[in-house]
């Protein structure tokens, strides 16, 4: 659209520089001769006025669809950053938490054995301690 505006432009201005720089009423245009009266000038210049005033609404128009669409482009980038920057804040929460974990499981599954009594299938594992609980049973299994 800014394309085709700035034709229509351009168009405009080139026929505006042909009436100037011409002395009489007399013009020659692609082999072809015009010779207007001033009815036709009169129309001629209005439909150059008009010409040129579309090609500006569309030189504008079109700029201001672009700087919208750059607009939205840059808010996207931005919210996909954003949410980016969340998912690996939390991926590395999740490790963390993980190796905490995996530490924890370690740790009491190598002292639980020679600490506790084993006495068949019931076992002296607090209920809040689950975790350890679970390691503790697949060792003795």
């Amino acid at each position: 659209m800014i394309f085709l505006g700035l034709v229509l432009v351009l168009l405009a201005v080139g026929a505006g520089v042909l009436v100037f720089t011409e002395e009489s009423s007399r013009y020659i245009l692609f082999g072809y001769t015009f010779e207007l009266n001033q009815v036709e000038m009169f129309l001629a210049g209005a439909v150059t006025a008009a010409v040129l005033l579309a090609g500006l609404w569309m030189l504008s128009s079109g700029a201001r669809r672009t700087a919208k669409q750059r607009r939205s482009l840059r808010d996207q980038r931005a919210e996909a950053s954003s949410r980016m920057a969340r998912l690996e804040e939390e991926k590395r929460e999740l490790e963390r938490r993980l190796e905490r974990e995996h530490a924890a499981k370690q740790a009491p599954a190598k002292q639980v054995p020679a600490q506790r009594e084993h006495t068949g299938r019931h076992s002296a594992v607090p209920e809040d301690d689950r975790l350890v609980a679970r390691g503790s049973e697949d060792i003795r299994r």
